[in-house]
């Protein structure tokens, strides 16, 4: 009976412990359960806040097994900038201030004030001279009070509005000469002249008569004293571009009158500085009562005109003292006073080696030899002026008028109607053959197939910035382009069917002088350094276009300063195209936020991934308060 009940209490004991493992095991199966649910609640949000842990708790977590090393990850961007001055920081906070309206038309390097400081003598004091850098004045230049856009060309030939200048003292001075004419709302421009009382387009007839405007052989003229430039309006017609320019004088707002017509100008005079052109640069010199004493000082004027004019090309003199035997009284001098100024005029020329082509009625014409090889012989019997040596014939920049004659360049030949320098093509073809200065090799570094190359970018780019830009793609939308640095006038070349012109500026700082190139391509410039004001007045430019000049200026002058006188020079609802590095262009971008423009950075026409980037920009409209109000914009 024993051996029989010790099995039975074997049995059950296995039985009870195999049901405490069963309960152990649903328990702890239960308690995952929980514990998972519990966990996806916490991670959910709605269960312990992150933030109700301490920071002691967080910190104090390992995150990282021993001899095991973590990677680090820089989510900064790639291409940040240094931060700027405080006063540019925060564009949202600080903003540049608005000048007063008695700087709305302030031409710093031509500041009247100023130049009283200088010479009379020469007229030197008329001259360009900046402030320094401590006078510089930091703010914007207001428009006038009811500025409007300008009327569209060819509309602005003819006509434009008083509030945008507003000076009726020409139409006083110049009223029997037929210049301009001032009615209700507007100014009218009858295309008269001093000269031409029959109208600029009677008057270029009859210089037609005279040398042959029709053949593409002429393309760029220059027009000394240009008075409202009705000279240069109404070449364009005939497909001849030119660069007119006055002083800033007592015919106040001549070079801005011009420039609101849509035509190219700028301030200066010839005084005791040269001109601010490369040598060889223009086809035609004009002067139309120009006032400046070409016979006097041993003829320098004369010598510098003679500088900038091409081989084979001609010097245009009407007015004083031309035709004095009919006009002599009119002018109010001696018989005795205005032959003798002629007689200087005719002597200057021949020792030039210029010759007088004709002279009919009013006008006087001679020719420069296309080559020097004859002058040279007969240098022994003229004597003066000299041939220079050691000279840089195409330094334009604060560089002094010489008495010395500028010497062409060598030919191979002897004969007299071989072009020194090269042979241009006609117009349009000049425009893309090749420029002479770059077949002969003389600019270094630049070929034929980098010209060639040149083009064909600009070509491509301006066609992408009509894509970005619909206002550029707009045909009349503007008329005034400035491009601050030109290189090889690839830009303007671009735009030539378009109704605009380019204002080609070649810093004096960039590596290589190619203003001479933009020249023989038929194009206009003239040289700059963008450290200074450039010699124009407020609201000349439509457009500017900006490639690379921040950094070719790093280090040189303040962007802050650039980007004010391009503030000062473009009219209200103008637009600006910047190129340059995308560390630059996050730098401008904080300005011109401060100046209150409007602006995007786009991608390289090439794509994202390209470091150069391009910054598209619109100045707002504002003007300077109503007379009874003085609060800034």
């Amino acid at each position: 009976m024993g051996n029989y009940r010790w099995p039975s209490k074997l049995s059950k004991l296995s039985l009870r412990a195999k049901q405490t493992n069963l309960y152990r095991v649903i328990l702890i199966a239960i308690l995952c359960v929980t514990f998972y649910f519990v966990g996806v609640w916490q991670h959910s949000g709605r269960g312990i806040s992150r933030s109700s842990i301490s920071n002691h708790e967080l910190t104090s977590v390992p995150c990282t097994f021993p001899h095991q090393t973590t990677p680090i990850l820089n989510f900064a961007s790639r291409h940040t900038a240094p931060d700027l001055p405080p006063t540019i920081t925060d564009a949202r906070v600080v903003q540049i201030p608005s000048c007063g309206v008695e700087f709305s038309e302030y031409t710093p390097c031509e500041f009247v004030n100023r130049s009283l400081n200088f010479p009379r003598e020469r007229l030197i004091y008329r001259e360009r001279h900046c402030p320094e850098k401590h006078e510089i004045v930091r703010c914007r230049i207001p428009a006038p009070y009811g500025y409007s856009l300008p009327f569209r060309w060819p509309e602005s030939r003819d006509v434009a509005w008083f509030a945008n200048v507003p000076h009726t003292e020409l139409t006083v001075e110049k009223k029997n000469q037929n210049w301009v004419r001032y009615e209700k709302d507007r100014f009218l421009f009858p295309g008269g002249g001093t000269m031409f009382p029959r109208g600029a387009d009677a008057y270029i007839d009859e210089i037609g008569r005279l040398i042959n405007l029709k053949d593409g052989s002429i393309r760029t003229a220059i027009d000394t004293g240009c008075g409202v430039a009705s000279f240069g309006a109404y070449l364009m017609s005939r497909n001849i571009v030119t660069m007119s320019f006055a002083p800033r004088d007592t015919h106040e707002a001549q070079v801005q009158f011009a420039l609101e017509r849509g035509v190219p100008a700028i301030i200066g005079v010839l005084a005791s500085i040269r001109l601010p052109f490369p040598a060889r640069a223009f086809d035609i010199a004009h002067c139309s009562r120009c006032l400046i004493p070409w016979g006097q000082y041993n003829g320098t004027y004369l010598i510098e005109v003679d500088r900038v004019l091409r081989p084979g090309g001609y010097w245009i003199l009407s007015g004083p003292p031309i035709n004095w035997q009919r006009h002599w009284k009119g002018w109010e001098r001696t018989r005795d006073d205005l032959n003798s100024e002629q007689s200087q005029i005719e002597r200057v020329a021949r020792s030039l080696c210029w010759r007088k082509l004709v002279q009919r009625e009013d006008l006087a014409v001679w020719q420069k030899p296309t080559n020097h090889v004859h002058c040279k012989r007969n240098r022994i019997a003229l004597g003066r002026p000299p041939f220079c040596h050691r000279t840089l014939p195409n330094q334009g920049w604060y560089t002094k008028l010489e008495t010395c004659l500028t010497p062409l360049p060598e030919v191979t030949g002897s004969e007299i109607k071989e072009v020194a320098g090269g042979q241009l093509a006609r117009w349009p073809e000049r425009l893309n053959a090749l420029p002479p200065r770059i077949k002969s090799g003389s600019l270094e570094g630049i070929t034929e197939d980098e010209f060639v190359s040149n083009t064909e970018k600009w070509q491509r780019r301006v066609s992408y910035y009509k894509k970005y830009d619909q206002q550029l793609a707009e045909t009349g939308r503007y008329r005034n382009f400035l491009d601050m640095n030109a290189h090889l006038g690839g830009f303007a070349s671009a735009l030539v069917d378009d109704p605009v012109w380019v204002m080609n500026v070649v810093p004096v700082e960039a590596s290589v002088n190619t203003l001479g190139v933009i020249y023989e391509r038929g194009l206009i410039g003239t040289y700059q350094n963008w450290c200074e004001a450039m010699s124009t007045y407020p609201r000349t430019y439509d457009f500017i276009h900006a490639d690379s000049v921040f950094s070719l200026y790093k280090d040189r002058c303040d962007m802050e300063d650039i980007l004010l006188e391009m503030d000062r020079i473009l009219r209200p609802k103008g637009s600006v195209i910047i190129r340059d590095d995308i560390d630059v262009l996050t730098k401008v971008k904080k300005i011109t936020d401060a100046m209150q423009w409007e602006g995007r950075i786009g991608d390289h026409e090439n794509g994202p991934l390209e470091r150069e980037k391009i910054l598209f920009l619109v100045k707002e409209y504002w003007t300077a308060p109503a007379p009874d109000q003085s609060s800034d914009p």
